[in-house]
């Protein structure tokens, strides 16, 4: 299992120094399905889109679930129809994790995936990154890297950022990739929408992106194009705001190639992690209760960190590993 995270990482290093260039120049920005071969691996290309009149795509790797940008004249491609790809890769755990999301696509809340690797001791943290006048609540990261900087490094953590939050704290975005920079976390960005609009009064489901009026295509693509452009990898996940969605927005989400994540430990609302668990915090300085009781947490484990016998799993590793072995 650790060999296979080391190697993983080593991976996404090495595909993180050719997909997190900045595109500043991006144009015709669109979904496009396809078989991309480059030897000896397999891709799903699910983007396409030009920079300086270069042509990219947006891959995922259906046995990892990582995902890079690379330059479209690299791979041989079979261009697909969305349920063509389906079909194609259906025996991987992309394909399979996105089978799953649909299947609870019938809930107003929390549809998606919601726990990874059960027989793990440990969780998958995601903070959401909600747009927010706050500054970001660095407490959770500083505290993760000193908890962890001794048996776990980098530490991965799930970011669900919308396009928002990210154009107004271009401050708070630097540090945290530094951070990543300096090896200290491994951030897997996940797209959160564009505007994540919520009013206070509308029901649920009217509300969040079950808005009238709501362009599911520009909350998807805009905030991607954006997240390349602050020099950010789009992951192969998605986080409905308010965790609020109906069958057809789940359907409209995977037709994008995108898996969403729920969470089974909203920690604020007093849900309690288990082994495996997705664990959801706030850190857009919106939900300090959530980030105390996350930093108590944390403490509460300091023995059984420093035996290794507690650890933050790598978002994509969990659920690829849910799925792996799924028949």
């Amino acid at each position: 299992m650790k060999l296979k995270l080391f190697t993983l990482f080593l991976l996404i290093y090495t595909l993180q120094a050719r997909s997190q260039a900045r595109y500043n120049q991006i144009k015709d920005y669109k979904v496009f399905f396809g078989w991309a071969h480059h030897a000896p691996q397999d891709w799903v290309a699910i983007r396409q889109f030009t920079d300086y009149n270069k042509s990219y795509y947006l891959l995922v790797n259906p046995q990892t679930l990582e995902t890079k940008v690379d330059d479209s004249s690299f791979y041989q491609v079979k261009p697909m129809s969305a349920d063509e790809a389906k079909v194609f890769f259906k025996s991987t755990p992309y394909e399979k994790a996105l089978r799953k999301a649909e299947n609870s696509s019938i809930m107003i809340q929390d549809a998606g995936i919601e726990r990874g690797l059960p027989k793990e001791t440990g969780i998958s943290l995601t903070a959401d990154l909600c747009p927010s006048h706050k500054p970001l609540d660095r407490r959770i990261f500083t505290d993760i890297f000193n908890e962890f900087k001794k048996v776990e490094r980098p530490v991965p953590v799930a970011l669900s950022v919308t396009g928002i939050w990210m154009n107004k704290h271009q401050e708070d975005l630097a540090w945290l990739k530094d951070m990543q920079a300096k090896h200290e976390i491994y951030i897997t960005w996940i797209n959160h929408s564009y505007n994540h609009r919520v009013s206070k009064s509308a029901p649920l489901k009217e509300n969040f992106l079950l808005e009238p009026g709501t362009n599911i295509s520009y909350e998807v693509l805009k905030t991607e194009k954006d997240m390349l452009a602050n020099g950010l990898l789009p992951s192969v996940f998605f986080r409905f705001p308010g965790l609020v969605s109906d069958q057809q927005l789940v359907f409209s989400i995977t037709s994008f190639g995108l898996i969403p994540i729920g969470t089974d430990a909203w920690l604020a609302k007093g849900q309690q992690p288990q082994a495996g668990s997705i664990v959801l915090i706030h850190g857009n300085g919106n939900e300090p209760v959530g980030v105390n009781d996350f930093i108590k947490l944390l403490q509460s484990k300091t023995k059984s960190i420093a035996n290794k016998q507690w650890l933050l799993y790598d978002l994509r590793e969990s659920v690829d590993e849910e799925f792996a072995d799924d028949k």
